[in-house]
């Protein structure tokens, strides 16, 4: 313990600073701060991220909302040089809009990173404190955003933006895409669009976009320029129209309970990677024609998909010819009229397919038919993962299917004895 003592004793000031900068949250940092003399100075002089979460800390919800401010306000400007800063007051009443602009004033010349969501009375405009600063990265939440002005308010260095619960209009969101020319990753989580037509439509545009999270939006039409994107994730989104506009760089494309009429992801499926379709309406004939050139694809995932047409099959022998690089396969099971939705016909095999992932939501006892054939159709498999569902209440004969069912399997795995084989049930 003196040995400990000793070296935490000797330990550079600015390593101190780290250590505070890796607690996050504020209060931690403020009791560990107050070990000695040396530490209360890495906290002044050295502490680099600082985090305030209404969550974390049963001390904060017991505050009233001035005492709250005053708190903050005093452990902010203790500190100097701080590159991270989280605010994160949920469940807190309105803040003074001029204590909150004091706090970022006096930090934004040296912050990188800014996660905001801190309802205020009225507004705080960050993008007009915060631009043309150093910030790398910025997350807002609960906020409003208007009158966006690319050359003023200006982020020449932001790499990652996220908009949570954000009132914006259509041109000013795309305005804010121009006033950031080195960003990377967007985050879109149910934004309120502010249209002055009765047709909601979003056109975004980015040179330099490689990632893009689209969650609980509701639009017509929503066209997405990005000559970069590499992977691009759409859920629970309610669409008309969605159009991707690329230059073929598209790599991982996930698609999570969409609705969507209009899909269109033109030439950008030629080095697509890894699809990944769950809860999701498909036309195969369609959809399949849309990824027919993607002949680089490792991993294919389509999970609780409903076609269109009840009588469309998903040919696994078209799936092995097109996508020869496939390695993870994951399909769920869906039986309609005795008739299951991916046929095993055909003699091509999926050479190089190591893992799989087989699921269904009500079980019988053609499902352990099911997964024959497609252990068969893979070779070289090294992995079999098998997803269920097991309700609660179960009556006996649920509970006899579910128990032949294990049966099978044991005895079918005996075949395939290299094979790893993991079962998952919710």
């Amino acid at each position: 313990m003196v040995f400990v003592f000793r070296v935490m004793e000797h330990l550079p000031v600015e390593v101190i600073g780290n250590i505070l900068s890796r607690l996050g949250g504020a209060r931690d940092v403020v009791i560990a701060s107050a070990t000695c003399r040396k530490w209360r100075e890495a906290w002044r002089k050295h502490l680099h991220t600082l985090s305030f979460n209404s969550n974390d800390c049963n001390v904060y919800q017991d505050l009233t909302t001035s005492r709250l401010q005053i708190l903050i306000t005093q452990t902010i400007f203790q500190t100097t040089g701080l590159q991270g800063l989280s605010i994160l007051m949920d469940d807190v009443d309105e803040f003074s809009a001029s204590t909150v602009i004091a706090w970022l004033m006096y930090t934004r010349e040296t912050l990188h990173r800014l996660i905001y969501n801190v309802r205020t009375n009225p507004n705080v405009n960050i993008l007009e404190i915060c631009g043309r600063q150093k910030m790398e990265m910025l997350e807002l939440s609960h906020n409003s955003i208007t009158g966006v002005e690319p050359n003023f308010q200006r982020f020449p260095c932001l790499k990652s933006l996220s908009l949570s619960y954000v009132s914006i209009s259509a041109l000013d969101l795309n305005l804010l895409l121009t006033a950031c020319p080195k960003i990377e990753t967007l985050e879109l989580i149910n934004p309120e669009i502010a249209m002055s037509d009765a047709q909601v439509t979003v056109e975004l545009s980015s040179p330099t976009l490689k990632r893009v999270y689209v969650e609980a939006i509701s639009l017509d039409k929503f066209i997405l320029e990005a000559d970069s994107i590499e992977c691009l994730h759409l859920k629970d989104c309610a669409l008309e129209l969605f159009e991707l506009i690329g230059k073929g760089t598209l790599k991982h494309f996930k698609i999570d309970d969409v609705s969507v009429i209009h899909l269109d992801i033109g030439d950008t499926v030629d080095n697509l990677e890894i699809i990944d379709v769950s809860n999701f309406t498909i036309m195969w004939p369609k959809f399949y024609q849309m990824i027919s050139k993607s002949s680089k694809l490792t991993k294919l995932r389509l999970w609780d998909v409903v076609f269109d047409d009840e009588d469309e099959i998903v040919d696994l022998e078209t799936i092995a010819v097109c996508f020869p690089h496939l390695i993870h396969l994951a399909l769920s099971y869906d039986l309609r009229d005795g008739v299951v939705n991916y046929g095993l016909q055909g003699s091509s095999h999926l050479e190089n397919v190591f893992v799989l992932e087989l699921g269904w939501t009500i079980i019988n006892d053609l499902f352990s038919h099911w997964v024959e054939g497609l252990l068969k159709l893979c070779p070289n498999l090294r992995k079999l993962v098998i997803h269920g569902v097991v309700s609660e209440a179960k009556s006996h004969e649920e509970c006899q299917m579910l128990a032949n069912f294990t049966s099978s399997i044991v005895q079918l795995m005996r075949k395939y004895m290299h094979v790893d084989v993991q079962f998952d049930y919710e």
